[in-house]
């Protein structure tokens, strides 16, 4: 940690509070925080996951009162104002809340946005970030629109802040819902289903008597589980990339995420082709969208038999595949980011 921005808020420290931290990354060095004084609260699976392995007690909501708090900037905005409530909201008067992020993830104008609340103090900035300090006030003092609140995503569907296509069901999705057949197989896995919104269509499909949807924020899982309550529906907080089931089943419907951050990665949606393989019986079916310019016929071909594009436009491309050749274990690697 040392010459990194977190040690700024540890050089203020006391020595003996109870942090809280939101939302670093999996990746993020905690190093000179004491597992035993600090929460971390992360609902990206593969970063709880890292976290957890490297000692830290994680968990999707806060559960214990904190001293101090480190609020990791996330890039929605909306998003990363409710992380900022939710923290300010669990201080006492007094306590110093900091708040972490890039430049290129709104760091700025969060620092802009609460000096009309409050003042801040103790800034510093390198590595294109920055980290700054509030001081809790007494008493109401953050806008109340800023803490999270659902958001009618469409008939029958609610989401939150900062969850992939939170404000209606996503153009790619839609393509696919509209081009699956008319009759489903019986075991389906949705792989990154989001808030539910695919899953729901494929369920109003004859023939369906299982559909697993697996999805990695844990806020947008549980968006599903209130939007889709339907008994043949199981829900998996998971990781696409390695998730697995103990027999395989004869559909997969997906639409893969395909960045890490702001960069496009089509290696994400790679991952989701080769667990699709895995997770097949031999004639089963894949049915995925994917925008039209990632290359994913390459690695259709080398995971099954048969692959071709069944429909699309100029953005999109609904790609269909069938004879999964594969089912080696899930590959090692870098864990897929939100979309």
């Amino acid at each position: 940690m040392a010459g990194s921005r977190l040690g700024l808020a540890l050089e203020q420290a006391a020595g003996d509070e109870r942090w809280g931290l939101y939302g670093p990354r999996g990746d993020a060095d905690l190093s000179a925080f004491d597992p035993a004084r600090t929460e971390v609260i992360q609902g990206f699976f593969p970063d709880y996951r890292a976290l957890a392995n490297a000692g830290f007690d994680v968990r999707t909501e806060p559960q214990t009162p904190h001293d101090a708090a480190i609020v990791f900037l996330p890039r929605a905005r909306a998003e990363a104002r409710a992380r900022v409530a939710e923290a300010a909201g669990r201080l006492r008067p007094g306590a110093a809340l900091w708040i972490d992020g890039q430049k290129t993830d709104g760091v700025d104008a969060m620092l802009r946005d609460l000096r009309g609340f409050v003042a801040v103090d103790q800034m510093d900035s390198r590595a294109h970030g920055r980290i700054f300090r509030v001081i809790v006030p007494d008493g109401a003092w953050l806008p109340a629109d800023w803490a999270a609140a659902p958001i009618a995503a469409a008939p029958g569907f609610t989401t939150m802040p900062g969850m992939f296509s939170a404000d209606a069901p996503d153009p790619a999705s839609e393509l696919l819902a509209a081009h699956l057949p008319a009759k489903l197989p019986s075991r389906i896995v949705d792989l990154g289903a989001g808030w539910g919104w695919l899953a729901a269509q494929a369920l109003r499909h004859p023939g369906v008597t299982a559909l697993h949807l697996v999805e990695a924020d844990h806020a947008a899982l549980e968006c599903a589980r209130r939007n889709i309550t339907d008994p043949r529906a199981v829900f998996h907080w998971a990781d696409a990339r390695d998730f697995h089931l103990p027999e395989p089943v004869n559909g997969v419907i997906m639409n893969p995420p395909f960045h890490d951050g702001r960069a496009a990665d089509p290696g994400l949606g790679r991952a989701f082709i080769q667990t699709a393989a895995r997770l097949l019986t031999g004639a089963g079916t894949l049915w995925m969208v994917a925008n039209r310019q990632l290359p994913y016929e390459q690695v259709l071909r080398e995971c099954f038999r048969d692959s071709a594009e069944i429909a699309g436009d100029g953005r999109f491309k609904v790609l269909t595949a069938t004879g999964a050749m594969s089912r080696r274990p899930a590959p090692k690697g870098k864990p897929p980011r939100r979309r």
